[in-house]
């Protein structure tokens, strides 16, 4: 698997990843409770990280080691370097690593999920692995209310989105996050699927010949609340979102192109039963873009005290 781990290139890609790295608890205490935040709110208290920073040195949130400057994020350049993508063979359609010699050498590479059953997405990719320092990175995006984090997590998005076949900067599809229920937004203060959407906006905008990207988060809503997916097998995932998703506004994807955004993806279902609620409004073509792909084949193993999907409040991730 190590040769199919790179690092990208930008801020990414500075100095040695570190391994063996036991990431530290925090020093300040959170609240677990449920806090709705305004956005307001959000602003002045990132504002006020961004002034602490310069005055005074903070440590990584990952290794602990000292950090100074805003840029970073809380997090040291070593362990920024250590966020790594995956480009090993992967299937055709869902994006998932595929390890069997035997599968990686058909004619269409197609993992046995998408064989039995297509996704209704068309394609969808992954930058990394849910693992390692990316994984730390996510769960503090969206449990340490790090905004800013998931802009430049989203920067990320970049690298998987040049692989994209016939992706023209001056022709960008409609870029939706994965919408949260209204009232799991109002508890979280953010949908972190947007950050992630803003933050590969961002980076296409500034490609040459590029043109100003709009990120729809009203486009596509959540129409219920849905048990978390964690714990949840295969069927029972595709159950629990079925018919939980609608376009607020089908005249904005009939005949387009539709890229959803979205932190992690495991089975895929949720993009799935996203993907089709913009096909049945007439979308023509739905890719799906995740942070991080989460698989049996190669789960988290890092040395941490949380099960997979949980926290350090125990709290679940999807």
């Amino acid at each position: 698997m190590g040769a199919a781990l790179h690092r990208v290139s930008g801020e990414a890609g500075k100095g040695p990843a570190l391994t063996g790295c036991r990431p530290q608890k925090a020093r300040l205490v959170f609240n677990s409770s449920p806090v709705s935040i305004s956005p307001r709110l959000s602003l002045i208290n990132e504002l006020a990280e961004s002034l602490l920073a310069v005055v005074f040195p903070t440590s990584c949130s990952i290794c602990g080691a000292e950090v100074r400057g805003v840029s970073s994020l809380g997090v040291c350049r070593d362990c920024w370097a250590g966020v790594e993508s995956w480009e090993g063979t992967s299937c055709e359609r869902c994006g998932g690593s595929i390890v069997s010699d035997r599968a990686a050498d058909a004619l269409h590479v197609l993992c046995g999920e998408c064989r039995a059953d297509l996704p209704d997405f068309d394609v969808a990719r992954s930058f990394g692995l849910y693992r390692g320092n990316l994984r730390q990175l996510i769960l503090q995006l969206k449990f340490r209310r790090r905004e800013r984090l998931g802009r430049k997590l989203g920067a990320l998005l970049e690298h998987t989105w040049n692989k994209l076949d016939g992706m023209d900067p001056a022709k960008p599809p409609a870029i939706v996050p994965v919408p949260l229920f209204h009232s799991r937004e109002r508890e979280r203060g953010f949908n972190q699927s947007r950050l992630l959407a803003e933050g590969l906006r961002n980076r296409i905008e500034q490609h040459p010949g590029g043109r100003k990207v709009v990120v729809d988060a009203r486009l596509l809503i959540r129409t219920r609340a849905t048990a978390p997916q964690v714990r949840l097998k295969f069927q029972a995932r595709k159950e629990n979102v079925r018919g939980a998703f609608a376009v607020a506004k089908p005249e904005s994807v009939r005949g387009r192109s539709v890229l959803l955004v979205d932190d992690v993806m495991t089975t895929g279902a949720t993009l799935s039963a996203c993907a089709a609620a913009l096909k049945k409004a007439g979308a023509t073509k739905v890719i799906a873009l995740t942070l991080a792909r989460a698989t049996p084949q190669f789960p988290d193993n890092g040395d941490t005290a949380q099960s997979a999907g949980v926290d350090e409040f125990n709290r679940h991730w999807t």
